[in-house]
C-alpha cells in the first residue's frame, strides 16, 4: 500500500512512518521542512519525501496525486503546537479532502483527541473532568478538531477518526485497547508508537471505516 502521511515528522508521525515501512508498505511523508526526518527515512527508497504546507495547501495535492500515481490511502496526524494557527486540522483537512476527492483516493484515517465526542456517547466521570480541562485550558484546538471532524464525517471518503487520550513517548508494545464504546478515564493514556500500529491497522484490515473508535494502551 502508498500511504501519504500527513505530520511525518511529528512525534505520531514517526512511529507511523518508521512501522508502515516495516509493515512493507510505501510512504509519502508529508513534511513542511524535509530536514526534519531522520536521515535512514529520507534515504529510503520506498519514502517520497514532499514538502509544503497543509494549512495553505501547499504541495497536497502533489502528495496525494503523486508524480506518476496517487496514493492508495491518507492519514492524518497534525497535532496542534504552540504558534500553529487555530483552526490547523479543519483547513488542513479541506485541502486534503480536495485533493483525495481530485485524484479518486478515498480511505482516509485520522487521529484527534478523545475530547471529541460523538452525540449521545457515554461519557465516564473522568472523561467529563478532562473535557471540562479541555474547554477551559485549550478550546481553540477542541473545537477545531470538533470542526475538523464534521468536515471528515459529510465528505465522500471512506473515513474514520481515531480518537486517543493523552498520548505518551512510551514504547510500542501493541498492548492496546480500542473500540467505539470504549470509555475511557483520568489515568487513561495511549502510546504514540501503540496510536500508529492501531491506524495501520485499520487500513490493512478495513476496520472502522465510517466510524469514530478510541484507542488506549492497556493498563
Amino acid at each position: 500500500m502508498r500511504i501519504a502521511v500527513f505530520g511525518a515528522s511529528g512525534r505520531t508521525g514517526r512511529p507511523l512512518v518508521e512501522q508502515a515501512l516495516d509493515r512493507g508498505h510505501e510512504v509519502v511523508a508529508f513534511v513542511r521542512d524535509p530536514a526534519s526526518l531522520s536521515s535512514s527515512v529520507r534515504d529510503d527508497d520506498r519514502v517520497a519525501v514532499v514538502a509544503g504546507d497543509a494549512y495553505t495547501g501547499d504541495g497536497v495535492d502533489r502528495a496525494v496525486g503523486g508524480d506518476e500515481a496517487s496514493v492508495d490511502a491518507v492519514v492524518s496526524v497534525l497535532g496542534q503546537t504552540d504558534g500553529s494557527p487555530d483552526d490547523l486540522l479543519t483547513a488542513a483537512g479541506e485541502h486534503v479532502l480536495a485533493a483525495m476527492d481530485q485524484h479518486g483516493v478515498d480511505r482516509f484515517v485520522t487521529l484527534v483527541g478523545a475530547g471529541v465526542r460523538e452525540e449521545g456517547e457515554s461519557v465516564s466521570l473522568g472523561g467529563r473532568v478532562m473535557e471540562s480541562l479541555l474547554k477551559l485550558l485549550a478550546r481553540a484546538a477542541l473545537e477545531d478538531a470538533r470542526d475538523h471532524v464534521e468536515t471528515v464525517r459529510t465528505s465522500d471518503a471512506r473515513w474514520t477518526v481515531v480518537r486517543a487520550p493523552r498520548l505518551t513517548e512510551d514504547e510500542h508494545t501493541g498492548a492496546f485497547r480500542h473500540g467505539t464504546d470504549l470509555t475511557l478515564g483520568m489515568r487513561d493514556a495511549a502510546a504514540r508508537a501503540n496510536v500508529a500500529a492501531f491506524v495501520l491497522d485499520c487500513l490493512e484490515a478495513e476496520t472502522y471505516v465510517g466510524e469514530m473508535p478510541k484507542v488506549a494502551d492497556e493498563r
